[in-house]
């Protein structure tokens, strides 16, 4: 047993070895506030992890209505102590670093502790991962929990830095626990069962890589899959298909990032995809020298969006042509591959969300890390997906080392896309 599996499993049986603590309570989910009000509270080590394990466990038998009832107890009950925060901001003066410091510390929310606490006991940090999925998914409806749900994010953002990450290669030889995991999460181009999950990790021409964290060690946070080709590819079947022919690894000359999935909706917001295709190109030029281009072959997932809520107003974007050809398709028709090009370059290119940034969220993303808008292929995706998103369009982005520091300054700086004169010359 490893040094720090030893640790837990002692954490562990201390935490639920001999008499609960908090007698006088109820362990039911109407008393979750009153025992987090005694995790913070507590000076014990001991009787704060009993007391943080037990409020775990009552968390997850919970049903989704008492679950949503403790986060809007917790976003009342446990905020800011504010009479502490105004005798700290009568004491402060301009230029008083001591007394700066202690109104950070006061204005930070007694949730922000909680949280805290509740990560001391082994496997807290994955059992508040999957605590931030569920309150996610009451934001909407309760919006008076968006600020509880930034102290999440907060912490997540420490707690998960590229520091803690570490990159391992998934192959055949993968523990089948974190394989079937892989075929779940798979976000972008679903894995068919074994078969199909054997080609895209034991093939010779095929990798894939994904982060984890020491706390969540079983559990990827996110992956990529790598194709090794000789050519940048323009279609998605070139990629997947049963029956094509491996290339010696050694012969391939392009790197293709053809999926990224994140794998654990409680960390949204937190982002790795830039340092793991950082890292996955170093492992790649180290082992095969022969690599000189590094490109995706990516979605378009805000395309028909885009097009539909253009048709609903006034859209510059799109000519009085443009709005005929569209308006003519029917739901399942799909405009003539030309048409469909023209569009997403001229959409990649222009459209913008309120911040100003690429409106499609994986051109954000790529435009971000420095990539260049490369290509664009229609008929590249046909899958039920691909055309429900784009009508089969899928783009290369081409991150040219070079160039990145570059392109990502530009597009931070100036929201300025860069791209390629046979997209610039397809969106005209």
């Amino acid at each position: 047993m490893s040094e720090k599996s030893f640790l837990s499993d002692m954490l562990q049986r201390i935490a639920r070895a001999g008499p609960f603590l908090s007698s006088k309570l109820a362990l039911t989910p109407d008393n979750l506030i009153e025992l987090c009000e005694e995790l913070v509270s507590d000076k014990g080590e001991a009787s704060g992890l009993k007391t943080a394990f037990k409020i775990m466990d009552i968390y997850d038998s919970a049903t989704m209505d008492e679950r949503r009832g403790f986060f809007l107890d917790m976003a009342e009950k446990f905020g800011v102590n504010h009479e502490a925060l105004d005798a700290v901001v009568k004491s402060w003066k301009p230029g008083d670093n001591t007394a700066a410091r202690e109104l950070y510390y006061a204005s930070q929310p007694r949730s922000q502790e909680l949280i805290r606490r509740l990560n001391r006991v082994p496997g807290g940090a994955a059992r508040l991962v999957r605590m931030r999925s569920d309150l996610l998914g009451f934001v909407k409806e309760e919006p008076s929990l968006k600020a509880l749900d930034h102290d999440f994010q907060h912490l997540f953002s420490f707690w998960f830095t590229r520091g803690f990450l570490e990159i391992d290669q998934i192959d055949w030889s993968t523990p089948a626990s974190i394989l079937e995991k892989i075929i779940a999460y798979e976000a972008v181009h679903q894995i068919h069962g074994w078969d199909d999950l054997r080609q895209r990790v034991a093939e010779r021409d095929r990798r894939m890589f994904a982060f984890f964290h020491p706390a969540m060690p079983g559990d990827p946070l996110i992956f990529v899959e790598v194709a090794l080709t000789k050519g940048i590819p323009g279609s998605i079947s070139d990629i997947l298909k049963q029956d094509r022919d491996p290339i010696d690894p050694n012969e391939a000359t392009c790197a293709v990032f053809y999926s990224i999935s994140n794998c654990q909706n409680g960390l949204r917001g937190i982002s790795f995809g830039n340092f793991l295709i950082k890292q996955v190109v170093a492992e790649l030029q180290r082992d095969l020298p022969s690599l000189n281009t590094f490109v995706t072959l990516s979605p378009v997932p805000g395309l028909r969006r885009w097009v539909n809520q253009s048709l609903e107003g006034e859209e510059p974007l799109l000519t009085e042509a443009d709005r005929a050809q569209l308006e003519a398709l029917g739901p399942d028709d799909v405009p003539s591959p030309e048409f469909a090009a023209r569009l997403a370059a001229r959409y990649l290119i222009n459209a913008r969300s309120k911040r100003g940034t690429a409106f499609d969220p994986v051109a954000h993303f790529h435009l971000g890390n420095g990539a260049i808008l490369h290509k664009v292929h229609a008929n590249a995706d046909l899958s039920a997906n691909g055309k429900k998103n784009s009508w089969g369009v899928m783009v290369n982005y081409l991150y040219n080392e070079a160039k990145i520091e570059e392109h990502h300054q530009a597009y931070a700086t100036d929201t300025k896309i860069a791209h390629s004169s046979e997209v610039r010359s397809l969106a005209k």
